[in-house]
């Protein structure tokens, strides 16, 4: 007898709720599909428009985390959920949720001025936070960069938009600052004269800003020779690699001595 009676409560209860639930599924369905092309369409509106590519991600991630809290608000209301005292809920837990991540609201506040003052665009090569990398996406809350040895960095808006940054690719080039040594019994306008050819003789190394070889430091076991070439910004590895190489080649091929341990010197 219990065992019908709990049979028949449930059989009602299905009566009652399934209409619910098949509609809440299918407004989810739906409005999933929705969100997903009016995505869509903004981004081809965008892209019509040229707006920068960092913002177009930005505001689309941000559009879509609006629409998905929006669509799950109706979803709720659908199956009974008071929207009312759920909106109430939600403020308290919004309030409390803020007050706990308040790194989290700070990193997005990071991220709106990174969109508003454009510090940075996606393919810059910029070093901030103590690490260098090319931006590959600006998001809601964080930056993603592909670091030189192909690593993903991700570093926070917040300390990102408060921090220092170096933009190698806004003026477009960049110089190699590179310390060479030589001995004491060298000539140093032969040396000069070497260093010079190495640069003139490398078509990554551009002619203006012209390049400089001048003698640095008188140092303990060397005179060493600060060597300043410029070249475009993606091609700096490339110089900074084939001038160190070249330049001992033809510091060999000239006799002229490097004590050791050689002297070379990064400065970014």
């Amino acid at each position: 007898m219990d065992l019908q009676k709990w049979i028949d409560k449930g059989t009602q209860v299905t009566i009652d709720y399934a209409p619910k639930l098949l509609a809440a599924i299918a407004i989810w369905i739906i409005g999933a599909f929705v969100i997903k092309q009016i995505t869509k369409a903004l981004k081809k509106l965008m892209l019509l428009k040229n707006y920068d590519e960092s913002l177009q991600k930005f505001l689309l991630n941000l559009l879509n985390w609006v629409l998905k809290i929006v669509l799950i608000v109706v979803v709720l209301g659908t199956l009974g959920v008071e929207t009312t005292s759920f909106a109430a809920i939600l403020a308290a837990a919004g309030l409390a949720i803020g007050l706990a991540l308040q790194g989290s609201l700070g990193n997005f506040a990071g991220g709106v001025l990174i969109m508003l003052f454009k510090p940075f665009k996606i393919g810059d090569l910029i070093e901030a936070q103590g690490e260098v990398g090319v931006v590959k996406e600006i998001q809601i809350f964080t930056t993603k960069l592909t670091g030189l040895s192909n690593r993903e960095i991700i570093i926070p808006n917040g300390s990102l938009s408060n921090g220092n940054i170096i933009n190698f690719s806004t003026e477009g080039t960049r110089r190699v600052d590179l310390v060479f040594g030589v001995g004491y019994d060298s000539d140093i306008k032969q040396t000069k004269s070497v260093l010079m050819q190495v640069l003139k003789d490398n078509p990554k190394v551009l002619n203006t800003p012209e390049p400089t070889v001048n003698v640095m430091e008188l140092a303990d076991s060397s005179v060493n020779f600060a060597v300043r070439p410029w070249c475009k910004a993606e091609d700096y590895w490339a110089v900074y690699f084939e001038t160190t190489e070249k330049t001992k080649e033809a510091l060999d091929a000239a006799g002229i001595e490097i004590p050791y341990p050689h002297a070379v010197e990064i400065q970014k």
